[in-house]
């Protein structure tokens, strides 16, 4: 028996030094994850030593505690989900966990190269390949805004054709939206706003974002809410 209070005890002091000398927040995440098998761990301590009055209930309240995380997980976001906008020449995606945006090219002497793969020359060059269309001029200039921020300085953009081809997006169908938002068919109006909320804060022009994919995800939203 005295094995088992040192036991105990020996547990108790790690948690207490670990709660001490990490942050707030990891602290936290450490218990929440860890602390259904504490409790199952210390319960079964105690059943096997004869305390099963106290083992026991600890134990049935560490699976409880330990099912009531796991159905929190999985009714919340699943990482790994990407929004989809299609132009005449680009399919662009963003990544709902990241925020990065890549895409592939549709049309022409690059066609199912991804963006990723080139260098900035190579993107500057297929900007003038397909800047005659609004879309996929639009689409390419949010990518470079990314990751060539003084792209400009090499290529002078017809900006204000870019800017009016954002608000361009009365005859958006159900669909799209749904791939834009990264959802399926049929999602619920909460679903919808959970999805909005998430890409809007990841792509939002404030933080660095493209104010043409801000414009295709409100729009996205609005065609779904309608």
């Amino acid at each position: 028996m005295g094995f088992y209070i040192i036991f105990i005890l020996f547990v108790g002091f790690c948690l207490f030094w670990l709660i001490l000398t990490n942050p707030a927040h990891k602290s936290a995440a450490f218990l929440t994850s860890a602390g259904p098998l504490i409790l199952m761990a210390v319960g079964g301590v105690l059943t096997f030593s004869r305390r099963g009055v106290i083992g026991i209930p600890l134990i049935f309240l560490g699976i409880s505690w330990w099912r009531r995380i796991h159905s929190k997980r999985s009714a919340t976001y699943t990482g790994g989900q990407k929004s989809t906008v299609r132009s005449a020449s680009l399919e662009m995606e963003l990544d709902h966990d990241t925020g990065e945006i890549d895409g592939r090219v549709l049309t022409g002497r690059l066609q199912g190269t991804r963006l990723s793969s080139l260098n900035e020359e190579e993107v500057l060059s297929l900007y003038l390949e397909i800047c005659s269309d609004a879309d996929s001029a639009a689409l390419l200039a949010s990518f470079l805004d990314r990751y060539h921020p003084h792209w400009r300085e090499s290529v002078d953009p017809d900006s204000s054709r870019q800017q009016d081809s954002a608000s361009g997006f009365e005859d958006m169908s159900r669909q799209e939206a749904y791939q834009i938002l990264g959802l399926e068919p049929g999602a619920s109006q909460q679903e919808i706003h959970q999805a909005w909320r998430r890409l809007i804060k990841g792509d939002h022009p404030d933080h660095g974002g493209s104010a043409f994919l801000t414009a295709k995800i409100n729009a996205a939203k609005n065609v779904l809410l309608d």
